[in-house]
């Protein structure tokens, strides 16, 4: 395995690596193998404060004078650089998350897509004119809000990270970079990154540190024009306080219960495949995980045994071997946590059908506590707490549904919005349902909603606004409204 000293561990601030003010260091875990990855630096407010400073100096200095297209070049410079290290990128992230490294990898190509995305964007970010009468004539200007900061989670670090850097600095804004403090180390990668691709030093820093003291510093600093979180749904809340202190503008990604919806009329085994992509990838530790699947009457029993099946044969095991699907969660506290879902599941009625608590097999050098197998609870009412509760791990709950109109209110029955999935042989009544369910984006027939160019967000307490898209611009801009007096006469509306 490379050594971790081979990677930035430090603060990125104005184009430095540095210490923390404060001297201060965490450890970032290889949570797979319960080992230790890095010592990485512990940033606090005073390094908050450095980090805005040279985000305010970079936003009206070198950033602000850099063109268009030139902020184009760099974004597809960087995201050259990215994808010629994908393999690095993606083992570093699999150490440091404890998810299959090919999964890693196919983030880190989404990350490169992303940034590929935007900066065909960097040059075209157009007003509008208008002619209000003969005599005066308006345009808008989209100019970027400022210095962003980007809150990301332990989940999806490296991709998320890019679905927050790459608008906000096509639209020409600059950042501070907050990854999650469980998964510091692709982030540091990212700035490093940055400043190969010819990045002006400020433009990014990236700060790592615990949520409660670095987060609430951006979320509240006077310097700090926007906050952009993905994460859990109250802290997600809590962040949208903070920054109301200063009247921020923010956006949130928050967490998800989503549902897969199949009904009889589906291709069983097509649903079945794509039902345990929905939940298993990242070892269920994804916001839009479709965590419910309810399935129609008729369909029950057949899907609930070839899915539990399908379920039993995926390969649980250490994160950087070709063959798994499913490595370990983010810590043994988390895991703990799970297990205790599934404790709950199965109090209030439900039937285990494949995992459990335990990973049977796990090779030499992994930490079994880190673990939870794929697992599938059938039976559940869907008022059930494992229902209702977002449950961040490999576990999913089968339930039955009626009718179409019955299958519609279960899957709206829930505080959360983000995503969902139908599966069925009628195209018509897929459009129906992706009308009638109130989440961000509904899949038909397919387990995939989140690529580079189609809007990712959720409804109620899954957050408000939208990446990965053209829409996520208008997060990262700020319209101005130009008018000019075109008539010879002077304008005197008082008669004077």
């Amino acid at each position: 395995m490379p050594d971790m000293t081979d990677h930035p561990n430090q603060l990125l601030i104005n184009g430095e690596f540095r210490d923390a003010a404060a001297g201060a260091t965490f450890t970032a875990q290889d949570p797979a193998r319960g080992a230790e990855l890095a010592t990485v630096a512990r940033a606090g407010t005073e390094d908050v404060d450095a980090a805005v400073a040279a985000a305010r100096e970079a936003l009206t200095g070198a950033w602000a004078k850099t063109a268009p297209a030139k902020r184009s070049r760099m974004l597809n410079r960087l995201a050259q650089l990215i994808d010629e290290r994908t393999d690095e990128i993606a083992e570093l992230e699999s150490r440091n998350v404890g998810k299959a490294k090919w999964q890693c990898a196919a983030e880190v190509k989404v990350a490169v897509s992303t940034l590929e995305l935007f900066a065909g964007t960097a040059q075209h970010l157009y007003g509008r004119s208008h002619v209000v009468n003969p005599s005066v004539v308006t345009y808008t200007l989209r100019e970027p809000v400022g210095v962003v900061g980007a809150i990301i989670p332990w989940n999806y670090p490296f991709m998320m990270a890019a679905w927050k850097v790459a608008p906000a600095l096509a639209a020409g804004n600059t950042l501070v970079l907050k990854p999650a403090s469980a998964t510091p180390m692709s982030a540091l990668l990212l700035g490093q990154l940055a400043l190969e691709a010819g990045i002006p030093a400020g433009v990014l820093n990236v700060v790592p540190g615990p949520g409660g003291e670095v987060g609430e510093a951006i979320a509240t600093h006077p310097g700090v024009d926007k906050v952009a979180f993905t994460g859990e749904t109250g802290t997600g809340r809590r962040i949208a306080e903070a920054a109301a202190s200063t009247l921020k503008r923010v956006s949130l990604e928050l967490g998800g219960k989503s549902p897969n919806i199949v009904f009889g009329d589906a291709d069983i085994e097509a649903a079945v495949l794509g039902s345990l992509w929905a939940i298993y990838y990242a070892a269920g530790q994804s916001c839009e995980a479709r965590s419910r699947i309810l399935v129609e009457d008729d369909a029950y029993d057949d899907f609930a045994s070839a899915f539990a099946e399908r379920a039993k044969g995926l390969s649980v095991g250490d994160p950087l071997a070709a063959e798994t699907k499913v490595g370990s969660l983010i810590s043994r506290a988390h895991a703990d946590k799970v297990r205790g879902f599934i404790d709950i599941g199965l109090e209030d009625g439900g039937e285990l059908l494949a995992g459990g608590r335990e990973v049977d097999g796990l090779g030499d050098g992994l930490d079994p506590d880190a673990f939870v197998p794929p697992t599938v609870i059938g039976g559940v009412a869907n008022d059930a707490r494992i229902c209702q509760e977002e449950v961040f791990g490999p576990v999913v709950t089968l339930t039955r549904f009626g009718d179409e109109a019955e299958a519609v209110k279960l899957a709206n029955d829930v505080r959360y919005g983000l995503a969902a999935t139908v599966w069925t042989g009628d195209g018509s009544r897929g459009h129906r349902l992706a009308q009638r369910i109130h989440a961000g984006a509904v899949g038909i027939n397919t387990p995939f909603i989140a690529f580079p160019g189609v809007p990712f967000g959720g409804l109620k307490e899954s957050g408000y606004g939208r990446e990965q898209a053209l829409e996520s611009l208008d997060l990262y801009t700020e319209t101005k409204a130009v008018l000019q007096n075109t008539s010879p006469k002077p304008i005197n509306p008082l008669g004077v």
